[in-house]
This record gives C-alpha cells, sequence and structure tokens, in this order.
C-alpha cells in the first residue's frame, strides 16, 4: 500500500488538494479555482465538469510538486460542499448547473415544504428547520420548473458525490452530506420515507448513503487516464466539508467544541446524540465517525464583516500597507490595540448578510450603535471584532446548555488574528486551541476519513495526532465584567431592533418593485 493520502476538498471558490504522509504530516497543497455563476437574484450555481477539471489539475499538480508517483498514493478521499443539488443522468452526466449551498431561489417550495410536513416535523427528523438552503426544496424547485431535467435524472448528487461517480463509476454519498439535505433521517441514517412521500420524490432518485469511512469504489481505467492517479486506488467515501472541518479540528469525542471563524463562521460539538433545541435554534449534522452527530449553530458574516470594514471604512490602512509591503489586517489590529475592551461602548451587530443560527432572520442587518464624538478608528475596528464575538457567545450559550465546554479549539482563516482571537477567549471566557493546522483542518478531517478508511489509522482519533495544539490562549478574567455587561446589551440590541429590520425589508421590496 501507498503511503500517501490524497484529499480533496471542494469549496465554493475552488478545489484543495492536499497530500499527507502516512505519519500525518502535510506533504503538499495545490488550490485550483473555479466560476460561481450568479444567474439571477438568489441564484447561485457551478459547473460539475470544472470541479473534475480542477480535481485532475490539482492531481497532477500536488504529484508533481510532492515528487509523488500515483503507485505511491494510498487513496483519494474527499470533503466537499454541502446542501446543493446536482442532477445527473444513468452515466453520471450532468442534466444541468449544479445549484449549490448559497442558491436560495427556492423559497416557494420551502414553504410547500412547510406546508405540507411542518418545521418541527422535518426538524425532529433531519435535524434542520425547512429551508430554501438544503437540497430538498432545490430539487421540488427543478421538478416545478424544470420538468423536463428532472423526467430525465436518474440521481441527485453533492459535489464530492459527482466526483466520486466521474472516478469509481458508483453512485453513493455519506451520512454527513446526506444529513444536509433535509431528506435524512439522522437517527435511522436512511434516507426518511416520510418526507420523501409527502413531496412525492421517489427513494430511488438518491444515491446510496454509507460511513464517512466506507470505500466508494475504486478508481477505473477511463478516470485514471484523465486524473493521473493509477487504477484500482481505492477511493473513500469521504464527508461534507463541516464534518470534515470538525475531525480536522480534532473534535473526535463526546463534548470536544471548535470554531470555524472564516466568511463565514460556526461552533459545534461532537456529541453522541443530536441536539433538538425546542425552538429550533440550532442545527445537526452526522459526524464523520457514524457514532456521533455534531450540533451547530452558524453565523452568515464573521470574517465578511471585517473584509466589509476593511474595504469601505479602511481605504487608508489599505493604501498604506501597500506602500509598505504588509497586511492590512495588521494596521486595523494595531488600531483596535489602543481600544480598551468593550470598544469604547461602540457595538456592532454583525448582520450584513441577514442570520442564520440562532436569529433565523433574514431580514437583519448590520449597525454600528453607541458612536459619540470621542469613537476612534481603532473603536471602530475593535467593536467589529467584539461584534462577531458577542454573536458567536450567543450559540455557544446554547450548545453550552446541553454540554459543558471546557476550551474550544479555532480554526480558520481568522484564526490567525492574534488580537481577534484574544478578544474571542476574553468574551467567551474559555482557552481556546490553535492547531499546527488552522486553515488545513476541512483537508486534513477528508485526509483523516481515507487513512481510517483504508487501515492507515485506527480511528477519528488519529486526528488529534495529526492536527496537535500549538497555542493556548486563556482568557483574561478581568475583562469578564466589561464583556458580560456588554453582552446582554448586544442582545438587547438586536431585540429592540427587530420591528425596524421588518420595516426595512419592506422598504427595500418597495424600492426594488419601482
Amino acid at each position: 500500500m501507498g503511503r500517501y493520502i490524497l484529499a480533496h476538498d471542494l469549496g465554493t471558490s475552488g478545489n484543495k488538494a492536499v497530500l499527507y504522509r502516512d505519519d500525518g504530516t502535510l506533504a503538499a497543497g495545490v488550490t485550483v479555482s473555479y466560476e460561481t455563476r450568479y444567474p439571477g437574484p438568489g441564484r447561485a450555481e457551478q459547473d460539475p465538469e470544472d470541479w473534475w477539471r480542477a480535481v485532475c489539475a490539482s492531481t497532477g499538480q500536488l504529484l508533481e510538486q510532492a515528487r509523488v508517483t500515483p503507485g505511491e498514493v494510498a487513496c483519494v478521499s474527499f470533503s466537499g460542499q454541502m446542501m446543493g443539488c446536482v442532477l445527473v443522468d444513468r452515466k453520471g452526466t450532468a442534466l444541468r448547473p449544479a445549484i449549490i449551498w448559497a442558491d436560495t431561489r427556492a423559497a416557494k417550495q420551502e414553504r410547500q415544504m412547510t406546508d405540507a410536513l411542518g418545521q418541527k416535523t422535518v426538524y425532529q427528523i433531519t435535524g434542520h428547520r425547512i429551508s430554501a438552503s438544503y437540497s430538498a426544496a432545490k430539487l421540488l424547485w427543478v421538478k416545478q420548473e424544470e420538468p423536463e431535467v428532472y423526467a430525465g435524472a436518474y440521481q441527485m448528487l453533492n459535489a464530492k458525490d459527482y466526483i466520486i461517480r466521474r472516478l469509481t463509476g458508483r453512485f453513493v454519498t455519506d451520512y454527513s452530506d446526506a444529513s444536509g439535505t433535509n431528506l435524512f433521517d439522522i437517527r435511522k441514517k436512511e434516507w426518511s420515507k416520510e418526507i420523501l412521500s409527502a413531496l412525492e420524490i421517489p427513494e430511488s432518485l438518491l444515491p446510496k448513503a454509507q460511513p464517512s469511512a466506507d470505500t466508494a469504489g475504486s478508481i477505473t481505467r477511463e478516470a485514471a487516464r484523465e486524473c493521473g492517479l493509477m487504477e484500482g486506488t481505492p477511493v473513500v467515501t469521504g464527508g461534507g466539508d463541516g464534518s470534515c472541518a470538525c475531525v480536522g479540528a480534532g473534535v473526535v469525542a463526546e463534548g470536544n467544541t471548535y470554531c470555524v471563524l472564516g466568511s463565514s463562521s460556526w461552533i459545534s460539538m461532537a456529541r453522541k446524540e443530536p441536539v433538538f433545541d425546542e425552538e429550533m435554534r440550532t442545527f445537526n449534522w452526522v459526524h464523520l465517525d457514524p457514532q456521533l452527530y455534531t450540533p451547530c449553530g452558524t453565523m452568515q458574516a464573521a470574517g465578511v464583516s471585517l473584509g466589509w470594514y476593511r474595504d469601505v471604512l479602511c481605504k487608508e490602512e489599505q493604501r498604506l500597507a501597500a506602500e509598505a509591503g504588509e497586511s492590512v489586517y495588521g494596521r486595523m489590529d494595531e488600531a483596535a490595540c489602543k481600544a480598551a475592551p468593550g470598544a469604547g461602548g461602540v457595538l456592532f451587530l454583525p448582520y450584513l448578510l441577514g442570520e442564520r443560527s440562532p436569529r433565523w432572520n433574514h431580514a437583519a442587518r448590520g449597525a454600528f450603535l453607541g458612536l459619540d464624538i470621542s469613537t476612534s478608528k481603532g473603536d471602530l475596528s475593535r467593536a467589529v471584532m467584539e461584534g462577531v464575538g458577542y454573536n458567536l457567545k450567543v450559540i455557544l450559550d446554547l450548545l453550552e446548555g446541553q454540554q459543558p465546554v471546557e476550551s474550544l479549539t479555532l480554526i480558520g482563516g481568522g484564526a490567525r488574528g492574534r488580537l481577534w482571537r484574544k478578544i474571542l477567549a476574553d468574551i467567551w471566557q474559555k482557552p481556546i486551541e490553535v492547531p499546527v493546522y488552522p486553515e488545513e483542518a476541512t483537508g486534513l478531517g477528508a485526509a483523516v476519513c481515507g487513512g481510517v478508511g483504508v487501515g492507515l489509522f485506527a480511528d477519528y482519533a488519529a486526528a488529534r495526532r495529526q492536527n496537535p495544539t500549538a497555542e493556548v490562549i486563556k482568557p483574561d478574567r478581568e475583562c469578564a465584567k466589561t464583556y458580560a455587561s456588554l453582552y446582554r446589551i448586544f442582545n438587547q440590541a438586536y431585540h429592540a431592533l427587530e420591528p425596524v429590520y421588518g420595516e426595512l425589508a419592506s422598504y427595500r421590496m418597495e424600492r426594488r418593485a419601482e
């Protein structure tokens, strides 16, 4: 058996291929981008053929960069963007562009599902609220709006499942990706007959669902010629990107908790049972380990908020940073460090894209509150980072109501920010652990899954050895009172503005209708 694991992370902006040695060290990484098309309001599509081209190109570049031969690859595994809808024929050919997770065109179908089944029924079966973001509503949209496409469809797949079909000829998915469709019974780990019957969707339209570490098949001769790997190389099913990130963060035992700080952000933990919140504020995925679940809460605009602030209000910092060959974020941090915890009483509500869990308010919008004549740029910079921290604490408090949280592992691009992660530790009053590979966790999770699948690793605990903690940020107890007071006001401000959000949403709709 070869001594390298090849993992592909099919994300929204591109495919990131990584090669890990069997001792857990990273040998090489390559990213090949592809396009997202926005053919109308609320619509987001990608060409599945672009995914395949990216997988083939990144595989070749990766092997060349690492000077690894195809015969040295022990297996291929996957992480993939979730909640999509790729309809293919019997040959695995896509019948239309993929409708990806970010697409919300199926609002009408979301309402139909709610009328037919009820939110609570679907939540108790799938672990998720009914939403146009999930695969089920998108599939219904195709059924109603493109009946000729639906009639010719043999299977509905997600991104990684499509590539597995190209590599192996087999139609399969895993439990974690299936749990993002609004069609999967997460406790029985099978497609829900009740939901499928109510929606008049045949179960035959859905691929076989199996554990993430199960082998999906092996690379065919034709696929080997195209992608540059060896015919017969095992392909391990892998999982959805959220569940892969969970494993890559080392969250592989009950009670382990992590936060992804990226463009969006979420907090999740490993549990032996799903968490069903009475108000449906949080949701659940199936873990790569089929004996575990990952209850989760997600905010829409974490890194997006800081990026917006950079682009709109930090033009001078961008200019000076470019001239000096420095990162603009370093200059923003420098200003924020001059502001005391609490940002001079300025609050930032980070609802630039509406909000998901636990607010579930598409109409919510961002705001700075508490500005006065003495407010400095540093106060604003710090307030943005603190606002994200307060909003994530809402999720953390809900999850901690089910399971005590001793510490959190922080991954994602935001984990690079020393000030931001210190602010998070102080607001949450929890130690934050930053692993060796904070930005490689998703691909690492897929690689560990591959290693478990072919017997290179005994179990998912290998992830903790392969991505150990590099640094621990301890909370400053002196900040606790300040942040507790402002956290209370933050929540009070959100609820006070809820009627305003609705009025502004009506105003925007009226303006668009003119």
